[in-house]
């Protein structure tokens, strides 16, 4: 067989590989490998005899009936679930409250995810408050909810969300089985290849597998992760106090009493020393008019009086 019927061939092979990735039942060589992900249903206690007694008819069908019911709860107490809480707690002391918040995360084997401090200012005073994302164990959600409920003056506000993400975890175990399944096929041919060509086509196919397989290894650790920690948002606002309005007192009014007019007797010195001082006000006025008109208006008034009695002059040589 030639090269370039080999090619084909091998790219027909992948072809149909890859096509097979579908949640089918794996091959007979991973079948251990298959039972190993897929967890067999649990086993069934038998129930007492003198309380389930069936009709001889009917035994068959009700001990199957027992066995599924059985599955069912193992089944559900295996489920994925995804928790959120976001609570707004109204607290006396946030420094107190932040502490009890740092011993319940102790107390429940859980972590502190991220926190905030901020104070606000009321009425001059700054009052603290906080905000802190922690992480549980998602059977320890509850728990957590309630003590943190018991660090409060009153709940302001609570929310828990879930998310069921058991389904999806169950498809990607699935799809991971059947990529493994075909990453250890290429592996195979790519043993088995004879030219550089054809080890080059299938190591990059086999890249792909890998690339996709470690994908969906991440998303299952990140589920599995999620569900085994619930995230739940707290935040602390202090009590603050209620401020009554001081009533300020009215300033009182004071009267100042007029002079009354009493009679001074005459003072004829007096009366020559004030007319003293008007006269020479008077001639200080005087004086410093005189030196205006000097120094500031003559000349400024200087040269239209000039040219006033020039043109004057003029006018009467013509007559």
């Amino acid at each position: 067989m030639s090269s370039p019927t080999k090619l084909l061939s091998i790219f027909a092979l992948l072809a149909l590989l890859i096509v097979g990735c579908g949640p089918a039942a794996p091959p007979e060589e991973f079948a251990e490998e298959y039972a190993m992900v897929e967890p067999a249903p649990p086993a069934l206690e038998e129930p007492a005899a003198d309380l389930l007694e069936p009709p001889a008819e009917s035994a068959a069908t009700t001990d199957e009936t027992f066995a599924l019911v059985d599955y069912n709860i193992g089944q559900q107490s295996e489920r994925m679930i995804i928790k959120n809480g976001d609570i707004k707690l109204l607290v006396k002391d946030t420094e107190v409250a932040i502490d009890g918040v740092t011993q319940l995360v102790r107390d429940v084997g859980g972590y502190i995810i991220s926190s905030r401090v901020w104070y606000d200012d009321w009425y001059g005073t700054g009052y603290k408050s906080a905000s802190i994302s922690i992480g549980v164990p998602v059977d320890q959600f509850e728990t957590a909810l309630r003590r943190l409920r018991g660090l409060s003056i009153r709940v302001l506000d609570e929310q828990a969300t879930g998310e069921d993400v058991t389904d999806q975890f169950v498809d990607l175990e699935s799809k991971l089985t059947n990529l493994e399944a075909t990453r250890n096929r290429i592996r195979t041919f790519l043993d088995q290849a004879q030219t550089v060509e054809e080890a080059l086509t299938i190591n990059e196919e086999l890249s792909k597998v890998e690339a996709e397989i470690e994908e969906v290894k991440g998303r299952m650790n990140y589920l599995s992760g999620r569900s085994a920690f619930s995230t739940i948002l707290i935040t602390l606002s202090p009590d603050l106090p209620v401020i009554t309005p001081t009533s300020t007192p009215m300033p009182t009014a004071t009267f100042t009493p007029l002079p009354t007019a009493t009679s001074t007797p005459w003072q004829p010195g007096e009366t020559v020393r004030q007319a003293g001082q008007t006269l020479t006000k008077s001639y200080q006025s005087i004086t410093e008019i005189l030196i205006w008109l000097v120094l500031v208006f003559l000349p400024i008034l200087a040269p239209f009086v000039f040219v006033g009695w020039l043109l004057w002059r003029f006018f009467q040589k013509k007559k």
